[in-house]
């Protein structure tokens, strides 16, 4: 069935008995594909109905569909024209993993974090609207998206407006990790709706039959039922700001899903369909894992197990690192965004329970919590990944920096990460970070320098940003290891000729470099600092490097505009540094595709060969 499908118009002319085939075919084809290329495995194989139903009711080369996060579009991209192209899912010049307009045009909206759809969903509703056109704008939403205020904010605004539009609610009582908060209780809460609405009717309908006293029954039980509605469900929320709610419903029933959009179309106003899904839907082990298998990389179908082996990274040192340092201090705390797992905080949530908060996908809650807790001598500290701090920009500003507030911000993926691409390549942070006052700003070489700056940091009584990367450290082990100290860099080798300064994860590179070229060459000797350091930035120790070797080389894994490179710059410019040769080594003022880190290295020459050969130099 899957190979006669090559547009939605094929999805159209299918009876609901081929639809069912189709959705295991699909489910089976996305499992092997992941698999191998590694992805977003639960949230697609929970959304495999829904989208056969969207592409059986709309038309979305017309109509507009934006989804949430996006990473649960592989179903849409099969039925799209995109079924082969799929097999090169995340791969470098293959298919992402997300939504992208350049793809296809029935991609109409570019989507990677959470809690945006419905903002844009109206936005295009409103834009139709004023063109005087005539199309369905749909938002598809997670119930863990609405954690977000962004999404809080739509939903009132659309409500408000009377826009017609609908948003439909993917409940599968799972976001990243388990949902946090009222608003999973609000919608626990309208779960039993669907139980209470079949009763209701089936009570009507022998009532109904009764001669003569049947409808003034079913009269006195309606109001009775609006009575009971507020004891099961207190507030209708979405109703109640402005929305037609329709549900809940199978979400893993396609006949009933299409009743349900059609309906959606023919009515006025902003509608909202509560489907209930289950993640993982098929797969038993994702089913029974879907935190786990919620992204992944290569693995066994059979067993689950991964394809690659496990190793040691730096989010497993930092919780474990945390954990140890909790125990010394009680004032210790771990604030995190809906990804306890992600950032390395089991353990701690396991045996700090009342020290750990989960307040769910909410960036700028967190910090804003975190910075209330520091005001009353708590020490926070917020593990967030690099792309989803951008969220956060405001309250690390406003919050934290400015009353100077001591909380510990840790950047995990930062740099590169990889096949996510644009959304999630974590290049900006040191730019944005250094711009604000009052921070101080780490990067560690490698796992034992995490460790001490996250010790440095609890005892500093200053905010803090650490970041650090992806995965594992390099195998290079840099043996010298000197105490930190506020704005402070490390010299790791003396020399005479040239300076290679790198921060975070590039440091270990330039020691590899730096040997390189003076195995080449013997009358050469190559200096290597560890600036530690964005800011303060230890200008005393560059600035006498510089001035004697004459020959500076910057490397990072950030944007080329606002990091180490400029802070150089700046050093030179403001102390009137003459004739120095300087390169720098960044990635450019744009965002990156995805693929594998080490390609993406090689094609903006980060990598060691790369940055080795066009640095030959000879006295």
């Amino acid at each position: 069935m899957i190979e006669k499908i090559n547009s939605p118009e094929d999805v159209k002319k299918l009876t609901i008995e081929e639809k069912k085939q189709l959705a295991e075919e699909i489910r089976k084809y996305i499992l092997e594909i992941v698999s191998e290329n590694g992805g977003h495995l639960a949230s697609n194989l929970g959304v495999v109905e829904l989208t056969i139903a969207l592409h059986s009711v709309f038309d979305l080369y017309k109509d507009k569909v934006v989804w949430d996060v996006g990473h649960q579009t592989y179903v849409h991209k099969i039925i799209t024209g995109r079924r082969e192209k799929l097999k090169t899912l995340r791969k470098l010049n293959g298919i992402a993993g997300f939504p992208k307009t350049n793809e296809s045009e029935t991609d109409c909206f570019n989507t990677g974090h959470s809690s945006t759809s419905v903002s844009a969903a109206l936005g295009m509703a409103r834009a139709r609207d004023l063109k005087g056109e005539n199309n369905a704008v749909i938002a598809v939403i997670g119930d863990g998206a609405l954690t977000g205020g962004m999404a809080l904010e739509a939903l009132n605004d659309a409500g408000y407006s009377k826009e017609k539009m609908t948003v439909i609610l993917n409940d599968n009582e799972m976001s990243i990790s388990k949902n946090i908060g009222g608003m999973s209780m609000l919608l626990s809460k309208l779960r039993t709706k669907r139980t209470y609405n079949k009763s209701s009717d089936a009570v009507k309908k022998v009532i109904l039959k009764i001669p003569a006293i049947g409808k003034p029954i079913v009269k006195l039980v309606q109001r009775v039922k609006r009575s009971i509605k507020q004891l099961v469900i207190p507030k209708m929320f979405f109703e109640d700001i402005g929305f037609r709610y329709l549900g809940p419903v199978d979400g893993h029933d396609i006949q009933e899903l299409e009743r349900m959009l059609k309906i959606s179309k023919e009515l006025e106003g902003p509608v909202l369909i509560h489907i209930l899904t289950k993640k993982g839907k098929g797969y038993k082990i994702a089913e029974e894992n879907p935190d786990k298998y919620h992204a992944t990389g290569p693995f066994e179908i059979e067993t689950g197990k991964s394809k690659k082996e496990k190793k040691k990274d730096y989010s497993k040192v930092f919780g474990e690192k945390l954990v140890e340092l909790a125990k010394e201090n009680e004032k210790i705390v771990a604030i995190t965004a809906s990804m306890k797992d992600g950032t390395g905080l089991t353990k701690f949530a396991e045996q700090f329970p009342k020290r750990f908060f989960d307040i769910g996908i909410a960036e700028q809650h967190a910090i804003g919590v975190a910075a209330g807790m520091a005001k009353a001598g708590i020490i926070p500290v917020v593990p967030i990944y690099s792309s989803f701090y951008q969220r956060a920009y405001d309250q690390v500003i406003h919050d934290v920096a400015i009353q100077n507030l001591p909380v510990i911000m840790c950047v995990d993926r930062a740099g590169i990460v990889g096949a996510d691409g644009e959304t999630h390549q974590g290049t900006l942070d040191m730019a944005f970070f250094r711009l604000i006052p009052n921070l101080t700003i780490m990067a560690p070489k490698n796992f034992k320098e995490l460790e001490e700056m996250l010790e440095f940091a609890v005892n500093l009584n200053k905010p803090v940003v650490i970041r650090y990367p992806r995965g594992g450290e390099d195998e290079y082990k840099v043996e010298k290891q000197e105490k930190i100290t506020l704005g402070k860099a490390e010299i790791l080798k003396q020399g005479n000729d040239l300076t290679i300064i790198g921060i975070g994860k590039t440091v270990t590179r330039a020691m590899k470099i730096a040997e390189k070229v003076e195995n080449e060459n013997n009358d050469i000797t190559v200096e290597v600092i560890n600036a530690r350091f964005l800011k303060p930035i230890d200008k005393e120790t560059i600035k006498k490097s510089i001035e004697k070797t004459k020959n500076v080389i910057t490397i990072e894994d950030g944007t080329i505009i606002n990091g180490l490179a400029t802070a150089l710059q700046e050093i030179i410019i403001e102390d009137n540094i003459s004739e120095i040769k300087i390169k720098n080594y960044a990635y450019p003022d744009k965002f990156i595709q995805h693929g594998e880190v080490g390609e993406l290295e090689k094609i903006y020459g980060l990598d060691e060969q790369t940055i080795y050969r066009r640095n030959q130099i000879k006295k």
